[in-house]
């Protein structure tokens, strides 16, 4: 197949492109109901890329997205497997969406979550609901004999 091409977003304004010889394909068959040498094609596909040696990431970029993605790689090489189609084409293009999405993903800028406070409404509410969820409880023991 061709480069992988990454379509500009934040953190990539230019977009990014792959080169295909970066990218390793493996073919094996996918898992499910097949039976006796039934679909015995080679359908499902794992698609690998180096981090640490592939040319499309400058040096910062890399450290981000090795840092980023560090708990689904194998050492700095990234596996994307794909086998929910039957044919071998449509999973070769459903991994490497997968491998853009995540590159896009793990290069786009973090955002930092603004603090806030609750409102005055949303306490009243809580509690309320705590006091009705109380008096439900209330409810439940048994009467005092006087």
């Amino acid at each position: 197949m061709n480069d992988l091409h990454v379509p500009a977003g934040p953190g990539i304004p230019g977009g990014l492109r792959i080169p295909a010889a970066e990218l390793v394909e493996r073919f094996s068959r996918s898992s499910g109901p097949g039976g006796q040498s039934v679909n015995t094609a080679d359908s499902r596909v794992q698609l690998s890329l180096d981090l640490g040696s592939t040319s499309a990431l400058s040096e910062t970029q890399c450290e981000l997205v090795l840092a980023r993605l560090a708990s689904t790689l194998s050492g700095t090489v990234l596996t994307i497997s794909a086998e929910e189609h039957r044919s071998q084409l449509k999973n070769r293009t459903a991994a490497r969406a997968r491998l853009a999405d995540l590159l896009r993903g793990a290069l786009a800028p973090a955002v930092d979550r603004r603090p806030t406070r609750p409102s005055r409404n949303s306490r009243r509410r809580r509690v309320r609901a705590e006091q009705r969820r109380s008096e439900i409880k209330r409810h439940r023991r048994r009467p005092h004999s006087e």
